[in-house]
């Protein structure tokens, strides 16, 4: 039965559940459901995808996490966060939005599933330790910043082509508000804004988003937001447009050509595999001139034949990415420019005709619209331009559940996903764990940290097949699940079949729903994300981890979109000072403190013994930090002339390895050489068979080895000061410090 709890955690929920249960589970989950829909949609929007995507990615992934998870009330489903790194990740390789996009989402779901998945299975849920609180708090409170900027183009309704690093993005924003701001726009989501914020105010149990959703929405539809008009280029007056549109769908068509010749030679893939791994393929690459490359090799038996086809494809292959890397930015480009063109719209007998802002005919009167090119990633139709008038909104949602499918193992874009697989596995795991061990606090509930890796591991892959992007566990809603009475996983499995409802039956009520509201829902969402006192306390802990919550902080404004480097560079940062300090551990001599005890002498200002020296080595003694101790021992030995004895005090070495036992044998020989004695107090059981397996016990003397520092002192204090001129040992009586020395004149 045990062994059926661990493989399958829900069936205790039977055990447990009664009349009571159910019902507060089915409220819990309603409740929860309300709050999820909508932030979906906007996570889905800030993670590069259609709306409808937040949806897929909260029907299976919170059950499947719910029914393996360890968490009874941890609520998982799109997240801030894991939207802003999906996004990051994937801007670069494709167009948001696209088919090609939207695969790789996918694609990366499954990735980080797999990698959550194993980590558990193999109980290595403690590779999360690796991203360090200072780290993931600069890291955080510079994605919420980041996540806020990002919505500001749809907070003022302009459009602007994204630049290659964000702060660039956001400064282009807001000259374009300064250009134009399409007040509705801008209205909606001041009034969202407004409802959110008062609805929290006034009672925090209300579903204060879906409620500022449902009048925005109702708003949009009832004063028709959305104003958009399908024209053909004939009433554009404007050559530059239709040179534009040309370009434009002669760019798109060439990007399409350049992806069907790549997706062909992922056929070939084990022929540039062999070439590769060839020995010789470097060097024949070097050597081949360029012209070898223009026809392909013909296919051959022998191992020269096919490395010589191999070389040719590995060659096309850069030159394929180089060529659509081109391609895209040139997409980008006009893309850009179609979108800056601002039109009028004037009557006339025949029709509305759209001229350019600016040139309008003498006389001529418009409707005091500003209307643009509705421009995306398809080809323009010059018989069908959408002419936007008015805000947007999401539009459609295909109504329905998405079909199965298994997300596409494109081999040649998963090495570009590994390192942001890791990233978003570990990061949203400790995000999850943390809210699942801040309410476990409050329930009393027991966790288990590999049981829940297993449990998001297994959404993100489960949900990869129903058309998910990444996910995780989200504080919010896992909050009103705990406040609304959820008491076990069963309240997620209503969330979840709650917007299987929506998907199938509801879709078409959110066509109005304008975007610039999904937008304020983000920016309220992350409001909570913004931690300025963890920069503070972190520095009050150590000042180098405050060093390294705020540079993790720059480092990630500066370098997003690509927000992998930014917490590379904390955690490489915090490695670093962890390896410091490994190398150079605490080594201290006490002193008689006048408390009684012994403390760190130079700390304490306290007087020392001239004749014995005891000595604190803080940290398991191995190769990085062995020389260390010698050069410490070494110091004291030319610094105090009339040293005799020094004891090392050695329970804080938990750990040695053979150089730290090399170490010791070396600071034996040289302590006794130098006329003096060493003895070890507090030797764990660990250190004590590393000693007696290599014999340096032996050479050390078993009666040189102490249980206790006291007892160490009190036996080798009186050999220490044979004929010695010590009227007071500052060891065995109270001390004084240094000054009182000094003052006294030394006696």
């Amino acid at each position: 039965m045990p062994i059926i709890k661990k493989i399958l955690p829900f069936v205790s929920w039977f055990k447990e559940s009664d009349r009571s249960t159910l019902k507060d589970d089915l409220l819990s989950g309603l409740t929860v459901a309300l709050v999820l829909i909508p932030q979906s949609m906007a996570y889905a929007q800030l993670a590069g995808l259609p709306p409808h995507y937040g949806l897929y990615a909260s029907f299976l992934p919170p059950m499947v996490a719910a029914l393996f998870g360890s968490s009874r009330q941890l609520a998982t489903g799109p997240v801030a966060v894991v939207s802003l790194m999906t996004s990051a990740t994937l801007e670069p390789l494709a167009t948001a939005g696209s088919v090609e996009y939207v695969e790789y989402a996918v694609l990366l779901a499954l990735m980080v599933g797999t990698f959550q998945f194993l980590l558990g299975v193999l109980r290595l849920g403690v590779v999360v330790n690796f991203l360090s609180h200072p780290v993931v708090n600069g890291f955080t409170n510079a994605a919420a910043i980041i996540i806020a900027t990002s919505q500001l183009d749809k907070i003022f309704g302009v459009g602007v082509e994204k630049a290659e690093h964000h702060y660039e993005t956001v400064a282009r924003v807001v000259a374009a508000a300064f250009e134009w701001t399409h007040l509705p726009t801008l209205g909606m989501a001041v009034l969202a804004f407004s409802i959110m914020m008062g609805l929290r105010r006034l009672n925090p149990r209300l579903p204060n988003v879906l409620i500022a959703v449902a009048v925005t929405t109702t708003l949009s539809a009832l004063f028709h937001f959305e104003h958009n008009e399908v024209v053909s280029a004939v009433v554009v007056e404007s050559p530059r447009l239709e040179n534009l549109i040309d370009r434009f769908n002669g760019a798109i068509a060439l990007q399409a050509s350049v992806n069907e010749v790549r997706s062909r030679g992922g056929s070939l893939s084990s022929e540039i595999a062999a070439g590769r791994e060839d020995s010789h393929c470097k060097r024949c690459h070097e050597h081949r001139p360029p012209e070898a490359f223009t026809t392909p090799p013909a296919a051959s038996a022998d191992k020269s034949g096919i490395r010589d086809r191999a070389l040719f494809l590995h060659e096309m292959a850069g030159l394929l990415d180089a060529h659509s890397t081109e391609v895209k930015d040139e997409i980008s480009s006009l893309r850009a420019e179609i979108r800056s063109m601002v039109f009028s719209r004037i009557s006339k007998q025949v029709g509305p005709v759209f001229y350019e802002r600016g040139v309008l005919p003498e006389g001529s009167t418009t409707d005091n619209r500003h209307w643009r090119l509705k421009v995306g990633n398809n080809p323009l139709d010059p018989g069908a331009l959408v002419m936007v008038g008015g805000g947007q909104v999401v539009g459609t949602i295909p109504r329905g559940l998405p079909s199965p499918t298994v997300p596409r193992l494109d081999f040649r874009v998963i090495p570009k996903l590994l390192s942001a697989m890791i990233i978003i596995s570990l990061l949203g795991f400790m995000e999850a764990i943390s809210i699942a061990k801040a309410m476990a606090a409050k329930t009393g509930q027991r966790l288990d940290p590999n049981q829940e890796l297993i449990g998001q591991g297994l959404g993100n892959m489960i949900g990869s097949v129903g058309r998910s992007y990444p996910v995780s566990g989200s504080f919010s809603r896992s909050a009103v699940n705990l406040q609304a009475g959820g008491k076990t996983g069963l309240s997620s499995v209503i969330t979840s079949l709650t917007v299987v409802i929506v998907l199938l039956f509801f879709t078409p009520l959110l066509y109005h729903l304008p975007q610039a509201v999904l937008a304020s829902v983000i920016m309220m969402a992350v409001i909570g994300l913004v931690n300025v006192s963890g920069f503070v306390h972190a520095w009050h802990a150590k000042p180098y981890d405050g060093a390294i919550s705020v540079i993790s902080f720059v480092a990630t404004l500066a370098f997003a979109p690509h927000l992998d480097k930014g917490i590379m560079i904390g955690v490489a940062l915090s490695i670093a000072v962890f390896l410091y300090k490994s190398m150079r551990p605490t080594v201290m001599s006490l002193s008689r403190h006048a408390d009684d005890s012994l403390r760190a002498a130079l700390l304490h200002d306290l007087e020392e013994c001239k004749y014995m020296d005891v000595v604190r080595f803080d940290g398991p003694l191995f190769f990085a930090n062995a020389s260390y101790l010698e050069d410490q021992i070494n110091e004291r030995l030319q610094a105090k002339r009339d040293l005799r004895h020094i004891v090392i005090v050695s329970n804080a070495i938990s750990d040695i390895d053979a150089s730290g036992e090399e170490t010791l044998s070396l600071l034996v020989d040289r302590i006794r050489s130098s006329g003096a004695e060493i003895s070890f107090s507090g030797v764990n059981e660990s250190v004590m068979g590393v000693l007696e397996r290599t014999h340096l016990i032996e050479r050390i003397g078993r009666e040189r080895i102490f249980a206790t520092m006291e007892q160490a002192i009190r036996a080798v204090h009186a050999h220490a000061h044979d004929n010695g001129d010590e009227e007071r040992c500052p060891l065995t009586t109270t001390c004084r410090t240094r000054q009182e020395v000094v003052r006294d004149g030394g006696a």
